[in-house]
């Protein structure tokens, strides 16, 4: 396996910033180079010691559910190839795990589909019998699946924070509302067919984010990571039960490893063991390899 990247050193192109995985630069005025690092956060701190092989991980599943899910809506692939847009000493960086993408006007609105009751819905659930506004059935448990998906979209936060759940209206008061509803009509479609796919391969998509943008005329894109066990809940459907908080194809080797230490959650993190790192690079690749086999 090759070394694992905690961050990108591309000198050849304006570095615009970096998130908790991904480090973006300016390929002219109307494109970017996006490199998915093996960075990994936890309780939004990202952490010390990097997962190896999971931004590539992250990057062929992008790009296999873009592709798959280009007739719903248009995106923002390129079809550069990375290499072409760095010096030859920079290659190996952005090989199997970068993008050139159009620059779009960011929506900042994540768009969330859920079709199971788990995280932060089963809270809202617990404490008022709906999740974003979206009244549901009395009676459902922890990873019920709901009678059908549901839009919760969250307003985004400033890096280190926590986005905060919010309702349609919300949604229509800062896009307004002919936006609105094309994207939460584009995210239900999206998921809809996403998880149908992904039954047939032994995995439950209980919940997922989409981000969007817009062009120079308007038009919508789908932007950003995709379907990954970053931006969603995989479970392994023969795992799945109501009423437990199913095993999931993502960090949760690391989470479990963090909560038995004596730390605030506050950066710095605890140096991740070997077989954590080893452990939780396993689940990415198995993911992978159910969904793209």
């Amino acid at each position: 396996m090759a070394q694992a990247l905690q961050q990108s050193t591309i000198q050849s192109l304006p570095l615009l910033g970096r998130g908790k995985v991904r480090d973006m630069y300016a390929v002219g005025n109307d494109k970017l180079l996006i490199v998915a690092t093996d960075r990994i956060s936890a309780f939004d701190v990202v952490l010390e010691d990097p997962v190896p092989g999971k931004g590539e991980v992250l990057s062929r599943l992008t790009e296999f559910w873009l592709e798959k899910l280009a007739h719903i809506v248009p995106n923002h692939s390129t079809g550069i190839a990375p290499e072409s847009v760095v010096t030859p000493e920079e290659r190996e960086q952005v090989i199997g795990r970068a993008v050139v993408v159009k620059r779009l006007q960011p929506i900042l609105v994540e768009c969330v589909a859920r079709g199971y009751l788990i995280g932060s819905g089963w809270k809202d659930y617990q404490a008022n019998g709906s999740v974003c506004g979206v009244q549901l059935p009395p009676g459902l448990r922890q990873a019920s699946k709901l009678p059908q998906p549901i839009f919760t979209p969250a307003a985004k936060a400033a890096v280190g924070l926590h986005d905060e759940n919010v309702n349609f209206d919300y949604v229509v008061s800062q896009v307004g509302r002919d936006l609105a509803e094309q994207l939460r009509d584009t995210t239900l479609r999206l998921y809809v067919e996403a998880a149908e796919f992904a039954a047939d391969k032994g995995i439950i998509i209980a919940d997922t984010k989409f981000e969007f943008g817009l062009d120079e005329a308007g038009r919508l894109y789908l932007m950003d990571e995709v379907l990954t066990p970053d931006s969603s809940r995989f479970w392994p459907a023969e795992e799945y039960a109501e009423g437990i908080s199913p095993p999931s194809f993502d960090k949760q080797f690391v989470r479990d490893w963090l909560e038995t230490q004596d730390w605030d959650k506050t950066p710095p993190a605890p140096r991740l063991p070997a077989d954590v790192l080893e452990k939780t690079a396993a689940k990415y690749r198995e993911a992978l390899d159910r969904l793209v086999a």
